[in-house]
């Protein structure tokens, strides 16, 4: 049997995951080195949310209370990512590149804040010899906050640029893409990192996060050479006066539903992660569960994570309505947090097991869905692709953060009016400050089922284009 290269080229669109995400204006190859900026961002989020928290409080022995301040900082820029999209819109350059400028400061901009942290987190601990005691909250907020600038604003340009260059069929693909590397880097990257870090000592750290600082930016490097055209502007055009912000804000929600989209996103975000915090302590104590058990917790929600993405991209690309998937993520959340309450008095594992890896299940489906309505929405005015998918990546970042510490500062309040006695001892339990964030959870999320409403009614099915009905192990797994 003789193997021709059409037939290697067939087999290859047919088999390999992803694949068939290419497009004329994004090959494979471009596509897939792009995409390395979500593995860059992964890590840093793991160093920021993951490693470093824990670091600090264990090793460190630095007060719980400054640890959470710190880790908040980064979300405090997470409603700049919009300014940061509308800029990469409007860039001037000589050579006429939009994202890639954008791109490559914001990998300066994470690289700098991770090259500065090891010593930071140091001189915070109390491990200094000379300079005034506030320098070490100080340098470790400045650390957090470049950090944060720089994720924020190397993922936004980052989409924006996958937007600009993918087709309308391929996108979905592309969009669940772009969240599989993301969930890849933070997952190679935790154990990495997990692994050097064993034996703890300080020149460890330095070593280990400055590797990472230059990982990134080598990922980041690779990621944006020659995914831009070169179009050369006259000195006239990059002298011309910039469209203003607030223009540009009014053209992308005047006469459409971006605004709604906007809420979906922010409520939905805000229901599926208030309890990002309390699964694991819910588990230990009051199921009992050791802490091998509650471990498995992650690996169970990504696992649901990844389903979702699967059955997101197969349905997108058959022409499935984004916004009914978003509301199919919703209620499989409701059912998800209903399992998570009644593992409590029916002292089931499964239960809990299952209502995680449905929680993973539902805000995967939730955010490819709703990320693919912001990329497939129409420039308008001065407003391009960059301001909406910085608006809706602000929405999302601010919820998130907002929630966890929301979610931690619910339980405990409710724990403490109960074990008070002020609502009667059949309240008087640990699970009651649990129970009552994953009630306000599914409450979220029947608002946001709400909100979501018109939006439904009101969009056109798109779609299907040819060569989009059949499923195979190319759509894997997208």
């Amino acid at each position: 049997m003789i193997v021709t290269r059409q037939t290697v080229a067939r087999l290859s669109v047919r088999y390999l995951p992803f694949s068939d995400a290419a497009s004329e204006g994004l090959p494979a190859g471009q596509l897939l080195r792009l995409s390395l900026f979500q593995v860059s961002v992964g890590m840093a989020t793991v160093m920021l949310l993951g490693t470093l928290n824990r670091v600090m409080i264990v090793e460190l022995s630095v007060p719980a209370m400054i640890v959470a301040t710190m880790i908040a900082l980064p979300v405090l820029v997470a409603p700049f990512r919009a300014l940061l999209g509308y800029r990469s819109d409007t860039h001037r350059s000589a050579i006429g590149w939009k994202r890639i400028p954008y791109l490559w400061f914001g990998s300066l901009w994470q690289m700098g804040g991770l090259a500065i942290m090891p010593f930071a987190l140091i001189v915070l601990s109390g491990q200094q010899a000379i300079g005034p005691g506030w320098a070490g909250e100080v340098l470790a907020a400045l650390a957090f906050l470049m950090t944060g600038l720089g994720l924020h604003m190397t993922q936004t340009a980052g989409l924006a640029l996958a937007t600009d260059r993918a087709d309308e069929a391929t996108r979905p693909r592309v969009v669940a893409l772009l969240y599989v590397m993301f969930l890849l880097g933070m997952g190679v990257s935790s154990v990495i990192i997990g692994w050097l870090l064993t034996d703890f000592s300080n020149l460890r750290l330095v070593r280990v996060v400055q590797g990472a600082a230059v990982v990134g930016i080598v990922l980041n490097l690779v990621a944006l050479w020659k995914q831009e055209k070169v179009r050369p502007m006259s000195a006239a055009e990059r002298a011309a006066p910039r469209p203003k912000f607030f223009h540009a804000w009014t053209d992308m929600t005047a006469g459409s539903q971006v605004t709604r989209l906007l809420a979906v996103a922010f409520l939905g975000t805000m229901a599926f992660n208030m309890q990002d915090v309390l699964l694991e302590p819910y588990g230990g104590e009051i199921l009992g569960l050791s802490v091998a058990a509650t471990t498995l917790l992650t690996a169970v929600w990504a696992t649901g994570a990844l389903a979702g993405f699967v059955l997101a991209g197969g349905l997108l690309l058959r022409g499935r309505n984004p916004l009914r998937l978003a509301a199919s993520g919703l209620l499989a959340g409701v059912i998800a947090f209903s399992l998570v309450i009644f593992a409590a008095p029916l002292a089931s594992t499964a239960a809990f097991f299952a209502g995680a890896g449905l929680i993973g299940f539902g805000s995967g489906l939730f955010a490819v869905s709703t990320l693919s309505v912001a990329m497939s929405l129409p420039a308008r005015g001065a407003a391009g692709h960059g301001l909406a998918l910085g608006a809706w990546g602000a929405a999302q970042a601010t919820a998130a953060g907002l929630s966890i510490a929301l979610g931690g500062a619910l339980r405990d309040g409710v724990n403490a009016i109960a074990a008070s006695g002020a609502w009667g001892s059949a309240l008087d339990t640990p699970s009651t400050g649990y129970s009552f964030v994953y009630h306000l959870e599914i409450g979220l999320l029947f608002l946001t089922l709400a909100v979501l409403g018109p939006l439904v009614r009101s969009a056109a099915p798109p779609p299907v284009t040819s060569g989009q009905a059949r499923l195979g192990l190319a759509d894997f797994p997208t």
